[in-house]
């Protein structure tokens, strides 16, 4: 057991927290590669172990052993190399949903050594545009979805940069012809997989990954401006080791399922790295709709071990006869994305049998502070910090000096003595901004742009953002975009983008809009602004709230007060009388 993790964990088992928090260390071995290290691995010493149950809404199923996916990835290195001329340093743009196949098509890009991109299939073609010209991808591996095609169709219109197009779960596909002018063909997985000479060896030589090469970026939004490009490292696996083992207690052999698309970084949280090294198995149910009652009937029928969510999808389960189903299989329930109200705890333990446990973190790290194994989990609180990271909570995190916020006092989340400590897990940069990584790293330290306070017995408690990014069902969403789609159209001259409370969602984006002369305030204009946004940005952005105000409030300097906004939404959830919301079909 643990055949792989104690070669990177000196210590594995600990008596509780103190222990773990002072004596939990990683060796980051010379050039470490994932695919290599650990799927190859896991297939030469068991090469029956599973690594993979998948499942999907129409009777699809697939379950693969270690071995299939070391052989799989190696017929898709060769495939990739030979017929779509990768190699090391490549960006490859991937957008598969939960597909089975992403796992052996990223392990096949680790081993090439070329750069991997997760998005979400909810991405428009300004979108993929934009991330083809910023991270310069050329190749892009998509799920064969109508509305994915046609944005990528789209986007090859907006920008020359995308130049190879391959389909997953479909034949050759041809895109339609568009202002006379037809896209490059798309290619088929399945294809290349059956042309594949199929050998493929670890490279050598300047082919060979070392651990500051880039493995992945993710794409993360911002209060202004675009979305970030966040830099992982080849060893950035590691420091999911953590997250795995000692937040979700995945247990080798034993099924683990964590809800998440493979364009987030939860995915990379959950369903792929500290979970193969530590031995267990990914459970993927990749649906075409969130249903509460399927997914509750997935963690009985299929005896799932441990469980993570966002906040949303307890609370849309909670809404179903969840005592009616069998959840005692499971040992260890987490959530993360965004803050778990407390009755949403309260209620899961009565009715599941078992506490939450909450997790926190960004994209741009592994899981910074969660209630660990030998934490009792206190709704509300996220938890104690993780060993790997030196976290402090500061009260004034802009100057160098590292005045720690007192007992009860806010503070701003950070990761500090990085100087000294560059954790496995945290990013390395923003790719192609050398500006924008030192300002992340200034002080020698990086700011989360997070307050929280911690209590006697060092609990700590989210406060919110210092900034106004909206955490709304597990995404981030950047008001800057909402607020530009909003403007785009003719009957807006200004809006202001903040979240407010939901009961059943936790949070929302709601949209306060200045209409232009001409237009009046009426419900069909409401729901026209929401499907407006809905095509000109991702669905899941949309305000489902949109009140028609006359003025905004600014600062001197005409800087819309975004503080005041929320406090103005708080305090009409509390009062009852959030109102002017409708709420448009996905």
């Amino acid at each position: 057991m643990d055949a792989l993790l104690k070669r990177y964990c000196p210590r594995i088992d600990f008596d509780d927290y103190a222990d773990f928090y002072d004596n939990f260390r990683i060796n980051e071995p010379d050039n470490f590669n994932f695919a290599y290290d650990i799927v190859d691995e896991w297939a030469r010493l068991e090469p029956t172990k599973r690594a993979l149950v998948w499942c999907d809404d129409h009777g699809g199923s697939v379950s693969q052993t270690f071995a299939d996916i070391s052989a799989l990835s190696d017929r898709l290195a060769r495939a990739f190399y030979d017929e779509l001329g990768i190699r090391k340093g490549d960006v490859v743009l991937l957008v598969l949903r939960q597909r089975w196949e992403y796992w052996s098509v990223a392990c096949a890009l680790m081993k090439i050594g070329a750069i991997f991109v997760p998005a979400s299939i909810q991405m428009t073609a300004k979108d993929f545009a934009y991330r083809a010209e910023s991270a310069g991808f050329s190749t892009v591996i998509a799920v064969d979805d109508p509305y994915v095609v046609e944005q990528l169709d789209q986007a090859c219109r907006l920008t020359d940069r995308i130049r190879t197009k391959v389909l997953v779960g479909s034949g050759e596909r041809n895109a339609d012809e568009a202002d006379g002018k037809q896209s490059s063909d798309w290619l088929a997985l399945e294809d290349l997989i059956e042309r594949s000479g199929g050998a493929w060896t670890r490279p050598a030589g300047s082919d060979t990954t070392t651990n500051d090469d880039t493995l992945m970026l993710y794409f993360t939004s911002g209060t202004t401006g675009h979305p970030k490009m966040v830099r992982h490292t080849q060893v950035h696996p590691l420091g999911h080791i953590v997250t795995a083992r000692y937040w979700q207690q995945v247990e080798e052999n034993q099924l683990h399922c964590s809800v998440s698309d493979s364009g987030w970084a939860k995915f990379g949280w959950g369903k792929i790295y500290g979970q193969w090294i530590c031995g267990a198995t990914i459970f993927a149910y990749d649906w075409d709709r969130f249903e509460p009652t399927k997914l509750l009937q997935a963690i009985q029928d299929y005896g799932l071990r441990t469980f993570c969510a966002p906040p949303t999808m307890y609370r849309f389960m909670l809404q179903q006869d969840v005592a009616s189903y069998d959840l005692s299989g499971v040992a260890n329930f987490t959530t993360a994305g965004e803050p778990l109200n407390a009755e949403v705890s309260t209620r899961w333990e009565q009715l599941a049998g078992r506490k939450i446990r909450e997790g926190f973190g960004q994209s741009e790290g592994s899981v910074l502070i969660a209630t660990w194994r030998w934490c009792e989990p206190r709704p509300g609180c996220l938890g104690k910090p993780e060993p790997l990271y030196h976290i402090q909570l500061l009260a004034d995190a802009d100057t160098p000096d590292e005045h720690v916020a007192d007992i009860g006092e806010e503070g701003a989340i950070c990761v500090t003595q990085l100087d000294c400590n560059r954790p496995p897990g945290l990013f390395a940069g923003y790719y192609k901004d050398e500006q924008r990584t030192q300002a992340a790293f200034a002080h020698g330290r990086y700011n989360l742009g997070d307050m929280a306070w911690r209590d006697v017995d060092g609990y700590i408690t989210f406060v919110g953002r210092n900034d106004d990014v909206i955490k709304a069902s597990g995404y981030r969403i950047g008001p800057f975009e909402v607020e530009s789609a909003l403007v785009a159209h003719p009957a807006v001259i200004e809006a202001a983008v903040t979240g407010a409370p939901d009961p059943l969602r936790g949070t929302v984006v709601k949209a306060d809009v200045i209409l232009a002369a001409g237009f009046k305030p009426t419900d069909e204009l409401r729901v026209e602004l929401q499907q407006w946004v809905k095509k000109t940005t991702a669905p899941y952005k949309y305000p489902r709230i949109l009140h028609f105000v006359d003025e905004l409030p600014k600062t001197v300097g005409g800087k819309i007060k975004r503080a005041q906004i929320r406090a103005a939404n708080a305090a009409d959830a509390g009062a009852g009388t959030t109102s002017n919301s409708t709420n448009v079909p996905l």
